[in-house]
């Protein structure tokens, strides 16, 4: 890249970048994190919340074939495969983190040589268009991508606005320079998922096209408009799924300079003069309309250079990242800022420069007043990363809300989103945990129609036919005999209607208030009373008698095993104390699942769950354990929420290519990090207390907008001063387990003095530990 102001280095292997002349929080964050077997991340080019992701995908693995899933898929949930050693081309969406997939939409690839139009095979990368790579020659930052593709000596440069992906190639002298442009290609990828593609050349630098695709979104529409820097010389395409009937198209040549493509499996190339050895690709995408995505392209790259757009990207992600400034070792800082950068990647941008969206119920629509956002990974991100925005994002928290509430309205379910993404529900894993996210917006002030908004709710956990809710509302359970998981789901219903509850408390609704307090209580319906654990329960009352408190299959639970999932009652520890059998035996628990051995055995079938993610028999690779450390507040001895909470931070977040220890998860795993570098953690999201566990950097400030910072000292703080001699907050001594957003909303000081050994006097009064819904009665 020439600009002049920014340099790139490669640091034990991992690519990062310095800086000269400012822009000091991106060169703290390496994109590469994370990066490894579970297909973490993406390494390519975004701007903060943008749809589109430019990014190398390294291979083609289907979904399945003939209908039988192929599991080597998984790994590229992402696209990107650090281990790969060939780079198929660049597509333009992607996930990040997730432990499902789909996207990897309009994939561009530079060649030379002889045209081939499939992607060839990682064994033989010269049977196609793809080439082979080194990391030496890789570049990763936000919002730029480099790298060497071998095959032909061709440099790619990527960066991206928020709607529009900026590709620089450029090539050997005096060699064929050709685009192709492969609209079959996709991740999660199988032979029937594109329906439909179709191509235009508008004129000799201008493509608009569109494909309509069947994957994880059952109906994704992906409109697009493409230029070229320099005039097309000679272009052409197949279709690699001939029909068979193609009426009176047969009368031309449609496979060479006929200007419209059309079929399934699309791949086109396009020829160019050598007269210069660049070519500038910008392709701008809309889930409207072609003319959607030629406003898009206008409206965020006309006129501007490709260095000019990566500095523009770079400032936005500066300005982004500059929310939370901190002191800490370089290692520190790296981690840092790459979980926040991890933070600030989904939900997604999902509507043109004017306001046009396609929704929910593959209308177009128009967002007035707000930002239309998707990829809502809700029962992963309801955890923290929704709390997260809530404190430094607050108006793009508000618009993510809006376009919950809109999703709300379009659903022909009278249902907010569960998982969803490209204006389509997708129904991925349980529980209606948008309810939290509204709760816990309207609990921080967040601007939304709060009585929209507990409509919205109500709605959402009263679909008759989804997931045992019919069964849950009659029996005060979901039985595991009517649905495998329905220990998992009765615990988190329980907690959803929590949230319920609290917003129509607080809105004065009595009669809601009361009939869901109620179903907040029904965790209880799962405990077995034999061993205080939740074990499964079927439909005539009766308890499982053969059960596995450590497997994770066919136990009723999803991604989880009993002695995790048992913890999982955030709205209420002192009743799951009680239930468990008393302090003494809630906290011996709690030892033991840090240390207690969990065999390979009751996990290897589990995808989402690995051995570099567990810690005993703690699981912090998957989401539903990630409150665990923080529940030593409830009990005699919080000092172990601190020496645990280090440890995890330590040893399940490295600042190295394999440096996360489960799927971040749209930046969930991230911001478990965020937060608990920060001292504290939403428990029970809806709630206003964020319970205490212990600072991880000597120095944080916050900005939470509108002129108000918290500020976070801990000067003393260490692996080995880990934990809290005592708190004060704005100067005064602070003894309770927990910071509420009231202490904190108009701005702060909190400051923690640390010591080498457990404070065995900082024990907490009845009236100053967390909340819990059992002493309300």
């Amino acid at each position: 890249m020439k600009s002049p102001n920014i340099i790139f280095l490669i640091v034990s292997g991992i690519i990062s970048c310095g800086n000269l002349l400012g822009q000091e929080l991106i060169s703290n964050v390496n994109p590469l994190i994370g990066t490894h077997k579970m297909g973490h991340t993406f390494p390519g080019a975004c701007a903060p919340f943008g749809i589109v992701q430019l990014s190398p995908d390294t291979d083609t693995i289907p979904h399945n074939i003939n209908g039988k899933y192929k599991k080597e898929v998984y790994k590229y949930c992402s696209g990107y495969q650090y281990s790969d050693n060939t780079i198929v081309g660049f597509s333009h969406t992607h996930f990040s983190g997730t432990g499902h997939s789909d996207l990897g939409d309009i994939l561009v690839m530079p060649t030379s040589g002889p045209l081939k139009l499939n992607p060839g095979t990682s064994d033989n990368p010269a049977s196609g268009y793809r080439s082979p790579f080194s990391h030496n020659n890789e570049i990763s930052q936000p919002g730029y991508y480099e790298v060497l593709l071998d095959e032909h000596q061709i440099k790619a440069q990527l960066t991206a606005t928020e709607r529009t992906g900026i590709h620089k190639y450029t090539f050997p002298e005096e060699k064929k320079q050709r685009i192709i442009l492969d609209l079959s290609h996709g991740i999660y990828n199988y032979r029937e998922k594109v329906l439909w593609a179709n191509l235009r050349v508008e004129n000799d630098t201008l493509l608009t096209g569109y494909r309509i695709t069947n994957g994880w979104a059952r109906v994704n529409y992906t409109y697009f408009a493409a230029t070229f820097s320099k005039p097309i010389k000679n272009f052409g395409f197949t279709d690699h799924r001939k029909p068979n009937y193609t009426g009176f198209w047969r009368k031309f040549n449609m496979g060479r300079n006929f200007p419209e493509m059309g079929g399934k499996q699309v791949v086109s190339f396009f020829e160019f003069e050598d007269d210069s050895q660049e070519i500038e690709v910008r392709v701008a995408l809309s889930a409207v309309s072609t003319q959607g995505a030629i406003k898009n392209l206008k409206a965020e790259t006309n006129g501007k250079s490709f260095d000019q757009i990566v500095s523009e990207t770079q400032q936005k992600w500066e300005k982004e990242l500059s929310v939370i400034k901190i002191e800490g070792e370089k290692d520190q800082k790296e981690m840092f800022y790459t979980s926040l950068y991890h933070t600030m990647i989904n939900p997604s941008v999902y509507m043109d420069v004017d306001g046009k969206y396609r929704g929910i119920d593959h209308q177009v629509h128009e967002a007035k007043d707000f930002t239309n956002y998707t990829v809502f990974s809700v029962w992963d991100t309801y955890r923290a990363l929704h709390p997260l925005l809530n404190l430094i994002q607050r108006k793009r928290s508000s618009d993510i809300i809006n376009s919950m509430l809109a999703h709300y309205r379009q659903s022909v379910h009278d249902a907010l989103p569960v998982w969803s993404h490209m204006g389509n529900e997708n129904w991925c894993m349980i529980g209606y945990h948008s309810v939290s996210v509204l709760a816990d917006a309207i609990n921080k002030g967040i601007a939304i129609n709060k009585e929209e908004a507990l409509e919205a709710m109500y709605k959402s956990s009263n679909v008759p036919y989804y997931d045992g809710t019919s069964y849950y509302k009659e029996l005060g359970y979901v039985p595991v005999d009517k649905n495998g998981s329905g220990n998992s789901i009765t615990l988190e219903y329980a907690y959803d209607d929590w949230t319920i509850y609290q917003t129509a408390k607080n809105l004065g609704n009595k009669e809601l208030a009361e009939n869901y307090r109620k179903r907040a209580g029904y965790y209880h319906n799962v405990f077995n009373p034999e061993v205080k654990f939740v074990t499964g329960r079927k439909s005539n009352g009766k308890w499982v008698k053969d059960f596995n408190l450590l497997h994770t299959h066919g136990e009723g639970f999803i991604e989880g095993n009993s002695w995790n999932y048992s913890f999982y009652v955030p709205h209420d520890v002192d009743g799951l104390i009680k239930t468990m059998g008393g302090e003494k035996q809630f906290t011996q628990r709690l030892d033991s699942l840090f240390t207690k051995d969990l065999p390979e055995e009751f996990f290897e079938a589990t995808e989402d769950v690995t051995k570099e993610g567990i810690m005993g028999n703690y699981v912090h690779g998957n989401e539903p354990s990630h409150h665990i450390p923080y529940l030593f507040a409830w009990t005699s001895k919080p000092w172990k929420s601190q020496y645990w909470i280090r440890e995890i931070m330590n040893r399940m977040y490295k600042n190295d290519i394999d440096g996360l220890c489960g799927n971040d998860d749209c930046g969930q795993m991230s911001a478990w990090y965020i937060f608990s570098a920060m001292g504290f953690y939403p428990v029970c999201p809806g709630s206003s207390e964020y319970i205490i566990g212990a600072p991880y950097l000597p120095y944080m400030k916050i900005d939470m907008g509108d002129g108000k910072h918290l500020t976070i000292k801990a000067p003393k703080v260490s692996d080995k001063n880990r934990y809290i001699e005592k708190i004060k907050l704005n100067g005064k001594e602070y003894n309770r387990a927990y910071i509420s957003f009231e202490d904190i909303k108009d701005g702060a000081e909190l400051e923690f003095f640390m010591t080498s050994k457990p404070n065995n006097k900082r024990v907490f009064k009845a009236e100053n530990k967390p909340y819990s819904l059992s002493n309300l009665n």
